[in-house]
């Protein structure tokens, strides 16, 4: 056999080597993306829904696919850097998870501001002699978004059949909240016993007034303490930029040798601890 025909047999294996890998790396990212459209969409369908957003999941996920692709092509293109387009592209992904998570929260929270009034509300309905579920009527129809949207698919369930009791533990369920948690145990309690439900809901709204006001309180002490931790957690980084651009030579070692790469990872680890015991002391649980 020839050299020629050897160099023309290697060339062919290799390329077939090639396309063979390309081929199984393609079927590999098709598979993951298919997986992580999966996840998103599952995830996604449920955050929607507990937040009474009416959009498709798989709009969702294409906006974000093409958001993903389109910071990460800026990145690259602006910084020129495969890994600050990695990192950019990671970040991107976990934003509508981080975005969905802080709606939640903020519903949570609107709950929790609204829940007082609207249990007021059921006591003055109550003490007008009307039933419970005609007092959740009147408050789905006078108060406003969130709460008046999760009493209405309470009562909802109580027009299709579903007991009182697993009602009010589907909206427990719903609104994980340790406040409304109390006001669902006086109201079951109150109905299970036939006490007085209108007094129950007016000492649990009370109780819950009294426990935001202190939480309020203790947001304001605390916002001095949060702030330092904020101070303490970015000085030392604006330190590093400054002085990168004063003496790019000096500061370059930190970021070219081990030495450097050692005393940035201490940096780090220091950073978050310290942030860590500060917010952990300006936390209070009521």
């Amino acid at each position: 056999m020839s050299q020629g025909m050897i160099v023309i047999a290697m060339t062919s294996v290799v390329a077939l080597a090639a396309a063979l890998l390309a081929w199984a790396l393609i079927d590999i990212a098709a598979r993951g993306l298919a997986r992580y459209r999966q996840l998103f969409t599952e995830r996604a369908n449920v955050s929607l829904r507990e937040l009474f957003l009416f959009i498709e999941p798989e709009r969702l996920f294409a906006m974000n696919l093409a958001l993903l692709v389109l910071a990460a092509a800026l990145t690259w293109i602006v910084s020129g850097s495969a890994i600050a387009a990695a990192i950019v592209a990671a970040l991107t992904a976990v934003l509508p998870r981080a975005v969905l998570k802080l709606l939640r929260q903020r519903r949570m929270d609107a709950i929790e501001q609204q829940l007082p009034d609207a249990l007021l509300m059921l006591a003055g309905a109550l003490r007008a002699g009307v039933s419970l579920m005609q007092g959740v009527q009147q408050l789905v129809l006078e108060s406003r978004p969130p709460i008046s949207q999760e009493f209405d698919v309470m009562l909802r369930e109580q027009r299709l059949g579903v007991s009182l009791d697993e009602a009010l533990q589907h909206l427990n369920e719903r609104v994980p909240l340790q406040s409304l948690t109390l006001a669902v145990a006086a109201m079951r309690i109150a109905h299970d016993t036939g006490g007085q439900l209108a007094e129950a809901l007016e000492r649990a709204s009370q109780t819950l007034r009294n426990k935001l006001a202190m939480e309020g309180k203790i947001r304001a002490l605390t916002a001095q303490g949060k702030l330092q931790a904020v101070v303490v957690g970015l000085l030392p980084v604006v330190l590093i930029a400054v002085l990168n651009k004063m003496e790019p030579q000096a500061m370059g070692l930190m970021f070219t040798t081990r030495i450097g790469w050692a005393t940035l990872a201490v940096i780090a680890l220091l950073e978050f601890f310290g942030v860590l015991i500060i917010r952990k002391i300006v936390s209070v649980d009521v």
